[in-house]
């Protein structure tokens, strides 16, 4: 089931198309990474979403319900997260959290238990009565996160959420939102962080200069730009080994590519899709090749989105 549909978005500015005719899904219950460059019109499509901007032409449907007839409704739904710290320095985290939460319509016992509970979440339970001018950047980063969940969104916006936070604060924030997943949240997240994508993106839409580039699985964008997998094994070959033999061998198994041996390092390419690193383990074994270190690789999200854009993510 799709929780957010997205189809032909059109959004300008005067004379700037900062959306050209964008479309994809996502699935409910899922982390959904959205990725470009600076001005690829990420911000635009996350505003629309999140109704704070209206859009010129295209269809976004939340949960069943259109955004344009049915914006109040849609409102309850979601949480967001935005990548500008948006809390009060004269508020403690406990008023904070508990402004935010009263702006969705909570209040009495329901308001204090959210609010308690979202704290707690984030690691801040403890710090209830610190105000967020004495908080590090980590600790105002997981304030920010709880005034945007206290509600229990079900579709929750994060844009830009470790920016600027220790290596402590990042871990917590990946974990929690990867808990948000777990307890039914659909989640869509942007980062300039390609190893915080790679790790907790179910899926993983690629737009530059206001168009949909690529969207799908990282395994999926991988195949777009190449159907090659590199499997680099470490091992000692002995004297009377007959190389040319067993690189023949190798060549006829199905899915390889090609194959190189350089001193000690047997290089073997395969196919991503036929993926047959076990049947190629089974070949060293079977000639008697010991197997010191056996390691793949693939273009990386980096080198995926350089590819794809001809720009890096900045």
């Amino acid at each position: 089931m799709f929780y957010v549909s997205i189809n032909n978005l059109v959004k300008k500015y005067g004379e700037l198309t900062a959306v050209d005719h964008i479309s994809f899904n996502v699935e409910k219950g899922e982390i959904f990474g959205l990725l470009g460059p600076n001005g690829a019109g990420k911000s635009t499509t996350l505003n629309v979403i999140t109704t704070l901007s209206d859009f010129d032409k295209g269809e976004v449907i939340i949960n069943g319900m259109d955004i344009r007839k049915d914006k109040k409704s849609i409102k309850q739904l979601i949480g967001m997260v935005p990548q500008d710290i948006a809390i009060y320095d004269h508020l403690n985290a406990l008023e904070n959290v508990k402004f935010f939460a009263s702006l969705y319509g909570l209040r009495g016992k329901k308001l204090t238990q959210n609010v308690m509970e979202a704290l707690e979440f984030v690691g801040l339970s403890d710090k209830i009565k610190l105000k967020p001018r004495r908080m590090s950047g980590g600790m105002r980063r997981r304030l920010n996160i709880a005034c945007g969940i206290a509600h229990n969104p079900q579709l929750i916006v994060l844009d830009e959420p470790t920016v600027g936070v220790d290596t402590q604060s990042r871990e917590h924030i990946l974990n929690s939102i990867k808990l948000l997943r777990d307890r039914g949240a659909t989640v869509i997240y942007t980062s300039h962080y390609m190893q915080e994508v790679e790790e907790i993106c179910d899926r993983i839409a690629i737009i530059d200069k206001g168009q949909m580039i690529a969207c799908g699985t990282e395994s999926e964008l991988v195949s777009m730009v190449t159907d090659v997998l590199s499997v680099y094994v470490e091992t000692r070959i002995p004297v009377e080994f007959n190389r040319e033999t067993f690189c023949k061998k190798v060549k006829l198994m199905p899915g390889v590519k090609g194959i190189i041996i350089e001193d000690s390092l047997i290089r073997v390419d395969i196919s991503v899709e036929q993926n047959s690193i076990e049947r190629i383990v089974q070949e060293f074994i079977s000639h008697e090749l010991p197997i010191n270190n056996i390691k793949s690789e693939v273009p990386n999200l980096d080198t995926l989105f350089l590819t794809l854009t001809g720009r890096e993510l900045r």
